[in-house]
């Protein structure tokens, strides 16, 4: 593999590919971190043009439509550059084994995009005591027309067939679900669907099932009014009911309830974990147990796959899209 170096002006040099929001935020942070960003618009470039580029760089930002991948991470497996891949990493299975060959040089110091893992909400999730619990849900929604400022969903990555819809842009809650109960077995999968946009789930109901008994939900949609981003977890006399939005957590019991609510900065979630990621390059401890470098992810990024492909359109859905 590749070794760190200094780079550009004794600072780590990072190629961010994608020059759409988040790879313009991703970029933005690489600089506050003190990393040396060079941003490439995907439109503007190729996979050959990026084999020939990497050998310059210490790392690179993967920030490209879902659909474009494999010849990237294949890029950077070549030439011994670890990467850092927005989420999902697939959305086929025969894919996440052609990436897991491609990526093999450099899998142990690259990681995926699953920010969520860095909210402080969820993180208590993560430290808490799961063992008991027998129910868990995770809910997202967000009225997809309302998301930026002179953005157009049907112009956008999220209103293509391949690779494109709700279950594939909003994953983040299937990822927390296996990284909270790992061994997650997936059920049925019920989407809703537009006339103008075939193939594009709109609103996605996942049923899961955990090794101990355990039965979960996530579900997703882009019809929510304001944005909804809430988990619930029941175990025998107590419940934790976190929202993710706000963001408050609440520990429901019998004897008495216990609320907190958490100062949380979204743009700090991105930051801390490209943080971890530069450490990862750099051969450093990353400061997150769950950060989710590539090898950690890969249950999450197969559950994820498994249920895009398991989708069952079951209606249609009436939306304007100005």
């Amino acid at each position: 593999a590749k070794p760190p170096s200094l780079g550009y002006a004794g600072a780590m040099r990072v190629l961010v590919i994608g020059a759409g929001s988040i790879g313009r935020r991703h970029a933005a942070n690489l600089d506050a971190l003190g990393a040396r960003a060079v941003l490439l618009a995907w439109r503007e470039t190729s996979a050959a043009d990026v084999a020939l580029r990497l050998p310059g760089f210490d790392a690179a930002v993967i920030a490209t439509a879902t659909d474009i991948r494999l010849p990237l991470i294949a890029a950077c497996g070549a030439a011994g550059v670890p990467f850092y891949c927005e989420k999902p990493l697939a959305f086929r299975p025969a894919d996440l084994d052609a990436i897991a060959a491609a990526a093999a040089p450099v899998a142990a110091r690259s990681m995926v995009g699953f920010m969520m893992r860095y909210h402080a909400a969820f993180r208590m999730l993560a430290d808490s005591d799961l063992a008991a619990v027998f129910r868990f849900h995770f809910a997202i929604g967000h009225d997809v027309t309302q998301w930026r400022a002179g953005w157009r969903f049907q112009d956008s990555y999220a209103a293509r067939a391949e690779g494109g819809g709700v279950l594939l842009d909003l994953c983040h809650e299937i990822d927390m679900a296996a990284c909270l109960f790992p061994g997650l077995a997936l059920g049925a999968v019920q989407s809703l669907g537009h006339a103008a946009f075939p193939g594009v789930d709109m609103a996605s109901h996942i049923t899961l099932g955990a090794p101990n008994g355990a039965a979960g939900t996530v579900s997703m949609d882009y019809l929510c009014p304001r944005l909804l981003r809430h988990a619930r977890l029941d175990a025998q006399g107590a419940s934790l009911d976190v929202d993710l939005a706000t963001p408050t957590y609440r520990r429901l019991t019998t004897a008495a309830d216990t609320r907190l609510d958490l100062a949380q900065d979204r743009n700090a979630m991105f930051r801390d974990a490209m943080a971890d990621f530069l450490a990862l390059v750099s051969g450093r401890q990353v400061a997150h147990p769950l950060a989710p470098r590539m090898q950690a992810v890969q249950e999450s990024c197969r559950l994820i796959a498994a249920a895009w492909a398991a989708r069952r359109f079951t209606g249609l859905i009436e939306k304007d899209f100005p």
